[in-house]
């Protein structure tokens, strides 16, 4: 452990990273202390007023506080990552779990369906589902979730083939250990740092998903507040109203780079190859 911290704290990106990523999270939270207004009030006397003193990053169309709407849409694009990636982490921990331990034509069967589903355009499933069942944040959640779980099979299952054949899993088997114990109290446990890193990296990605949907008007529906509808109100004022596409632009490229950096800086300080010489 003391290595870990050691190495991750040298990386000075993934500890910027891992901050912003932690400030995002305490102003989602906070958002109802932290936003000056109510982020559906229309104010039809500061129409795209710009950036001043009453409203620091100005006001849209129809006179709602930019600031308030960003703060209450962080809300949306997290809980979107994380819902989102919960999903897949399960489903991809569960099957390649099985597929890894089990082998035989269990592991071919998953393997040959994960392939399947990775030939298939990640983006476009989602907007054919979407489409399909309708736009909904609840929907928008469990399609990403529900089309994203291959990348976090394929490494459950390297993890799982690797650890299967060590000495504690075959002590685990001659002392009769059930498959369901070992696979839960034995390898799991021990194959959750590359999949926790996969997961922080999956965020960022469910996050950009989100905002490309919302911007493509079948995401997270107005008058709900999320970074994409945001750029998209924008779009239609990018002459008069800069602000209006710049702030909700650069809040998701920062987050979406925060996660990238905080995940590659967990990876990199996770790996005990790298550890030889901190030793």
């Amino acid at each position: 452990m003391k290595i870990f911290w050691k190495r991750f704290k040298r990386n000075k990106l993934a500890v910027a990273g891992g901050v912003i990523v932690v400030v995002l999270f305490v102003i989602a939270v906070l958002a109802p202390f932290i936003s000056p207004f109510n982020p559906n009030d229309i104010d039809r006397k500061h129409i795209l007023e710009p950036p001043g003193a009453r409203h620091p990053l100005g006001t849209d169309d129809l006179g709602r506080d930019v600031l308030s709407r960003m703060v209450y849409g962080s809300r949306i694009s997290l809980s979107v990552g994380f819902i989102a990636v919960g999903i897949a982490t399960i489903i991809g921990m569960l099957l390649g779990a099985v597929s890894g331990y089990y082998g035989g034509w269990t592991d071919r069967a998953i393997m040959r369906f994960i392939d399947i589903m990775l030939s298939i355009p990640t983006f476009f499933l989602v907007l054919a589902v979407i489409a399909f069942v309708g736009p909904s944040i609840w929907n928008i959640m469990i399609v990403i979730g529900f089309t994203s779980w291959m990348g976090v099979a394929r490494l459950v299952r390297a993890e799982f083939l690797s650890l299967k054949e060590r000495e504690f899993v075959l002590a685990a088997k001659a002392l009769g250990a059930s498959d369901m114990r070992i696979i839960l109290r034995h390898i799991m446990v021990n194959s959750m740092a590359p999949v926790f890193v996969s997961a922080i990296l999956g965020v960022a990605s469910a996050i950009l998903v989100e905002s490309a949907l919302s911007f493509l008007g079948i995401g997270v529906q107005p008058p709900t507040p999320s970074w994409g509808n945001m750029l998209t109100s924008g779009k239609d004022n990018i002459e008069i109203a800069w602000w209006l596409s710049l702030f909700p632009g650069v809040a998701i490229l920062i987050t979406v780079l925060s996660y990238n950096l905080f995940g590659e800086g967990l990876r990199d300080a996770l790996d005990p190859r790298l550890w030889t010489s901190e030793r």
